[in-house]
């Protein structure tokens, strides 16, 4: 079952529109496995989109990250701050 498209996606630092984030078919994390990933889920509310467990969720990818000696180049506020925003 194919993903279905959103408007924007997070793609090396930024929020770009879904079909500009591609990858090179050589990429290492797509032959070797070598990256990490934390899906987080929003839900629509009466008061807005609520982002559920947003900071345990960053902190589980930062912990992620680190097993694999993998930097992640931005601060975990900028990173929630982004999610918060899209």
């Amino acid at each position: 079952m194919p993903i279905p498209a959103t408007q924007f996606i997070w793609f090396n630092g930024k929020l770009v529109p879904w079909e500009k984030a591609t990858v090179h078919v050589l990429a290492h994390a797509l032959h070797y496995g070598s990256s990490v990933f934390e899906g987080v889920r929003a839900y629509e509310t009466p008061r807005g989109v609520a982002i559920f467990r947003l900071r345990d969720h960053t902190r589980r990818l930062y912990d992620s990250a680190k097993i694999y000696r993998i930097n992640i180049p931005f601060s975990a506020d900028q990173l929630n701050e982004t999610a918060r925003s899209a």
